[in-house]
């Protein structure tokens, strides 16, 4: 330790490790596989580089954003150590330049994106340089149940076998089922040594606030710390041009970030943001990551992210010099139902879908707290704390309420309805309103109906929303969203626990109701039928509106057909298209569906199905003639297609049909007519 203590002072100007590096950078320079979860300013990069600096050979480091490699090789090489990344982004010359001090023996530490692995002259590079270790940032992103999978850091397992090196795995995002399969992928399940330094960022100040007009919102916020370096994240491309826009036009120095610019134009903003002060930068959630930016004075969400990790990873991005830096998260309505929308859609296996929708539902246990907030989320990386003092529920406590009495009636109704309805179908029952939906499915009739009058509308979506916060509900994406109790429900329903919600609970105001493609009921199967178009869209190598535009969809969630007839009724649902997708979509919607005779299919959605169908129950019961005790006989399903579609009028013009017969026109002939005649 002690050579790694002299180049800590020497080449990175620190007078001593902070706390928690010393015992990893002795684990790691020892050779020994190591696991590291430490806060966001931590100093996780320091316990890799270092121990880089004081082996022979190269670090390979496997890093997920071109922004935090170039990040970190400039800040690398500016204290005069040798490093260098191959990343999409760089220029010949850069690349060049890489393979040069490779070659020389120079190079200490190679970073490289996951994908990267994929290509086979990966593997004989590393070997022929040289690697001694395998560095790994970001770990978390190796974990399908992590909040940003990459699919090519499972490769990284098999990269350590074959070079039979050792790993080391940092993050500061991981809960305990993210971690054990970081253990699981990275180290083959063999236990490596763990650090666990802690998730309190004390320094950050934690606040959530009710859209409301969400653009003056944040105008708002940033004008009360003009001059400071800030980041706003949104949820989409175009929000963060037309967000930048508002705040430039407010006299802020602004710039916009996303995935659809041109790498040098991205790269441009990276480096303003570095070198400019006070600068804003309004940005999808890649931005920031590895950015050791460090005065970044407050970060706020113009959307609702999408898990506790995610929230946890961005606002980190405040105060690593461990000075005070502020947060707002804005959430509404909208984004509560857009990031379930993404889940459904996902295609994902159930259980993940799940699971998901378990992390979403702490994020909104988040949102919806009713004491310290830092609490709430140091509980759920698992770690206990007292009230912190720095967050807006401790310096403004909410107005309180038990909620007892509703919860109960709440969760009697999903029971009663089967756990298969969405909120406002609940909502509908428990106020008693009679809708065709609540008529039509005889639940006005039901003894939870109107037993809820005494809250409106609007206060039983706040009571359902925290509800889901206390995960005492989940959406099950089998049941296309329907509302399921869950575990942690089941004490409060037998009357065993009481339940507290706050009385304002982030109340949303009408003007944030966003207009949405088919009615909130319906929304979980329209998730469901995008998933199922988007998997078959991708098998087929084709544009999703090639399989069915959205309007085909959005008919199928409303009207639900239950048979291959009733589908080849929904608009732009024609005949080939029926026989293609037809069965996918039906199963999605009603359930597994028996595929029928292909003579029946090609009768679907056209009169002549329903004659066939009479024909063929017909002869059933016709087989032995009208006693029960004739030859059997029956026709096969050709045979019912062609007089389904000729409709013959006579006995000898049915007899002359294909496969028919006078024996067989004898038997089924006047019943068969008789059909005919009626349709």
């Amino acid at each position: 330790m002690n050579q790694a203590i002299e180049i800590l002072r020497r080449v990175f100007g620190f007078p001593g490790f902070r706390p928690g590096q010393e015992e990893i950078v002795a684990a790691v320079l020892g050779g020994r596989n190591t696991l590291a979860i430490m806060p966001t300013g931590g100093g996780k990069s320091l316990c890799y580089q270092l121990p880089a600096l004081c082996r022979d050979g190269v670090t390979v480091v496997i890093s997920p954003l071109i922004a935090l490699m170039r990040d970190q090789v400039r800040a690398l090489r500016e204290a005069g150590v040798e490093a260098g990344a191959l990343t999409s982004g760089n220029t010949d010359e850069e690349t060049e330049a890489v393979f040069a001090a490779l070659d020389e023996g120079r190079l200490k530490l190679l970073y490289m994106a996951p994908e990267r692995l994929a290509s086979m002259g990966t593997l004989p590079l590393l070997r022929r340089i040289g690697v001694r270790m395998i560095a790994v940032d970001e770990a978390h992103c190796v974990s399908q149940w992590g909040h940003d999978f990459r699919p090519d850091y499972l490769r990284i397992g098999d990269l350590r076998r074959s070079l039979n090196v050792p790993l080391a795995a940092f993050t500061a995002t991981a809960d305990e089922e993210t971690r054990a399969e970081i253990v699981t992928r990275l180290f083959d399940g063999q236990a490596p040594e763990t650090f666990l330094r802690g998730f309190d960022r004390p320094n950050i100040h934690l606040a959530f606030a009710a859209k409301d007009s969400p653009r003056e919102q944040i105008l708002r916020f940033a004008a009360a710390r003009k001059g400071q370096s800030g980041i706003v994240y949104c949820g989409t491309r175009a929000k963060t041009e037309a967000l930048c826009t508002a705040l430039k036009a407010a006299g802020h120095p602004s710039l916009y970030y996303h995935g659809g610019m041109d790498p040098d134009e991205r790269r441009m903003v990276e480096t303003r943001f570095q070198r400019d002060d006070g600068l804003i930068v309004t940005a999808t959630v890649a931005f920031g990551m590895g950015i050791d930016k460090p005065d970044i004075r407050w970060v706020a969400h113009a959307d609702l992210p999408k898990s506790i990790e995610s929230y946890y990873q961005e606002i980190g991005r405040g105060g690593r010099d461990g000075l005070p830096a502020e947060t707002l998260t804005l959430y509404g309505a909208d984004d509560i139902r857009y990031r379930r929308s993404q889940i459904d859609e996902g295609l994902a296996p159930i259980e993940r879908k799940q699971a998901d929708h378990g992390r979403l539902n702490a994020l909104l246990g988040l949102a919806e707290a009713i004491g310290c907030r830092r609490q709430v989320l140091l509980t759920y990386f698992g770690e206990a704390s007292a009230p912190c003092g720095n967050c807006d529920l401790c310096n403004t406590p909410p107005q309180l309420f038990d909620a007892t009495a509703p919860v109960r009636k709440a969760l009697s109704a999903v029971l009663r309805t089967g756990e298969t309805y969405g909120a406002g179908h609940l909502i509908d029952i428990l106020t008693g309103s009679m809708t065709p939906k609540v008529t039509e499915r005889r639940h006005d009739l039901l003894p939870t109906f109107g037993v809820g009058k005494e809250l409106n509308k609007t206060e039983w979506g706040t009571v359902f929303r925290q509800m889901m916060g206390r995960d005492f509900l989940r959406p099950d994406p089998e049941r296309h969203g329907g509302l399921a109790m869950t575990e942690a429900a089941r004490p409060v329903l037998r009357g065993e626990e009481s339940v507290t919600f706050r009385k304002e609970a982030a109340r949303l105001s009408p003007r944030l109701q966003v207009k949405v493609q088919v009615d909130e009921e319906d929304a979980p199967l329209l998730s469901a039928l995008k998933a199922k178009r988007r998997a078959l869209a991708e098998a087929a190598s084709v544009p999703a509106y090639v399989i069915f535009a959205d309007r085909t969809l959005i008919e199928m969630a409303e009207k639900r057909p239950q048979t291959l007839d009733q589908m080849a009724e929904i608009t732009g649902v024609g005949a080939k298209k029926l026989e293609s997708f037809g069965l996918a979509f039906l199963s999605v919607i009603a359930g597994a569906t028996e595929a029928p005779h292909p003579a029946r299919m090609a009768l679907a959605g056209r009169p002549a199905g329903a004659v066939f169908d009479r024909l063929a129950e017909t002869q059933l019961r016709l087989q032995r003639g009208e006693d029960g005790t004739g030859k059997p006989l029956s026709c096969n399903n050709s045979t019912l297609r062609q007089i389904a579609e000729r409709r013959p009028r006579s006995l000898p013009e049915l007899e002359a049909v294909q496969g028919m017969g006078a024996q067989k026109a004898e038997r089924f002939g006047a019943a068969f007519l008789a059909i005919l005649q009626e349709n």
